[in-house]
């Protein structure tokens, strides 16, 4: 599928063929997309959990608040981040780069985010998002649709999950099968709303 139809077409689908399954091959080839995205430093701090097994999902579904889509999907994927990994080996990420860019890049990363909390999550929170709008877009163009969520308990999903110290969650993606389309869009911004030239005014 052309990007821009991708695009397009992605909308947030609330109800799944609760038959249906992806293949591991198909589950690898998302995930190997996503693992593309940029990150700052090209340090890669999401972490994806893949939520298959169904008494996991039925714990997950009560903490979203019962939302069918939570369970009849095929993949939920809690997106998290480690809020810590521009300091877990820093030169892992530069491992394929010129000596001169490892060089200036690596004893970059502890400087840039030591002591520095609101930056290392925001860092987390941008990273995330962009490798979530891989994960959708990649799902539509192999014939897949999705909803992004963040209406759950995060701190009940976060204990669910196990999820480690120096962690955030960021949002869940479930992908699937539709059985009824998304309801229609309700309505784009004007460009002259969210676009300007320079300077705000």
């Amino acid at each position: 599928m052309d990007t821009f139809d991708a695009i397009k077409e992605r909308r947030s689908v609330k109800h799944y063929d609760t038959n249906h399954k992806l293949t591991d091959d198909e589950i690898n080839q998302l995930m190997s997309s996503a693992i593309l995205s940029p990150t700052s430093f090209n340090m890669q701090n999401w972490r994806f959990v893949l939520v298959k097994d169904s008494e996991v999902k039925k714990q997950i579904r009560a903490a979203a608040w019962n939302q069918d889509h939570v369970t009849d999907s095929s993949l939920l994927i809690v997106v998290c981040a480690d809020l810590k990994a521009w300091k877990d080996n820093p030169g892992q990420y530069w491992v394929n780069a010129p000596k001169e860019a490892q060089d200036f890049l690596v004893p970059a990363m502890g400087p840039f985010y030591e002591g520095k909390d609101e930056l290392q999550r925001d860092e987390a929170m941008r990273s995330c998002g962009i490798a979530s709008q891989t994960i959708m877009l990649a799902a539509k163009s192999m014939g897949y649709d999705s909803n992004p969520m963040i209406g759950f308990d995060q701190d009940k999903v976060a204990e669910i999950i196990k999820l480690p110290e120096n962690h955030v969650i960021s949002m869940m993606i479930v992908i699937g099968k539709q059985t009824q389309s998304a309801m229609p869009r309700g309505g784009q911004l004007p460009l002259n709303k969210v676009i300007f030239t320079d300077k705000f005014s």
